[in-house]
């Protein structure tokens, strides 16, 4: 059996490492690492998880992971089908913000760009309006070496912190302080749902996953998503609804709701409307004006 690691570590050959890669999907399970890492989704969609944080990902955003914050860019289900060849092509930049700081970002002209750095323990994704910009400074980082790349990652960090509407991803640090084993136990539980939600999932079938009592399952997963099983669970299906409506590909809204594991239309429209702010229709019509 592959062992599946939960801190995974990053070479530590210079200041900044910059990976730019096409594959098949991303890695598939919870992780984490003590650098901070800027992910450009040159081509891509799925479900991001980070910390507390649970939303869709699609081609062109641009996110902040905060070092040692738990996440998964976990990609559509499509991707895992051998009959329908995808890849993915992204950009990751990874630094160590306490090496950073202690050296470049410690120059008194650094003052701000240090107080950003500081503060993206919950990470953001980078607004729309802010993508153009950011995307053509990635890619000098890219195309630069050694003391350019460098300068054109300063940039970046630069445009990062004079940014406005920077969304941040979770809202607690309460689950940066996991261990390695409780990681690996909450990508197993995550799995599990991830793979599992378009059928009823009881509380005692996912805390026999998990190797608890149903009530030890409910305070432990509380604690480290801030949310419980249920919400957690809609939300899961409420991100996979959402990707359903935008391909337009289903006959009602009743179809989807069946489809995503939820038993009645009414608690569906319940759900969606308390996600996303909108009802399924008012959702595929916002999109469609776009």
């Amino acid at each position: 059996m592959k062992v599946v690691q939960f801190t995974i570590p990053v070479s530590r050959e210079s200041t900044i490492v910059v990976q730019e890669e096409k594959l098949p999907h991303y890695y598939p399970h919870l992780h984490r690492h003590r650098e901070v890492q800027i992910e450009w989704v040159v081509e891509g969609s799925g479900i991001l998880v980070a910390g507390n944080y649970m939303q869709r990902f699609e081609s062109g955003d641009i996110y902040i992971i905060g070092a040692n914050q738990s996440h998964i860019f976990k990609n559509d289900e499509s991707y895992f089908n051998p009959d329908e060849p995808r890849q993915i092509h992204s950009v990751s930049i990874f630094f160590d913000p306490n090496y950073l700081s202690q050296n470049i970002l410690s120059l008194p002209e650094m003052a701000n760009i240090r107080k950003f750095v500081h503060g993206v323990h919950n990470g953001f994704q980078i607004p729309e309006e802010a993508r153009e910009a950011v995307q053509k400074i990635i890619s000098e980082i890219i195309h630069h070496k050694e003391s350019q790349r460098v300068a054109a990652f300063i940039k970046l960090l630069y445009q990062f912190s004079t940014t406005r509407d920077l969304k941040p991803l979770a809202t607690s640090n309460s689950e940066q302080v996991i261990s390695e084993v409780e990681g690996i136990r909450m990508d197993r539980i995550f799995q599990y749902l991830v793979t599992n939600y378009k059928r009823h999932i009881s509380l005692a079938e996912i805390s026999e996953i998990a190797n608890l009592t149903p009530q030890a399952f409910c305070r432990y997963f509380k604690k480290h998503t801030d949310k419980t099983f249920v919400s957690f669970l809609n939300e899961v299906r409420i991100n996979e609804a959402c990707k359903i409506i935008l391909s337009g590909k289903f006959d009602s809204f009743s179809d989807i709701c069946y489809q995503t594991g939820f038993d009645h239309v009414t608690n569906f429209n319940r759900v969606f409307k308390k996600t996303t702010g909108m009802s399924p229709g008012e959702y595929q019509k916002g999109f469609r004006d776009i």
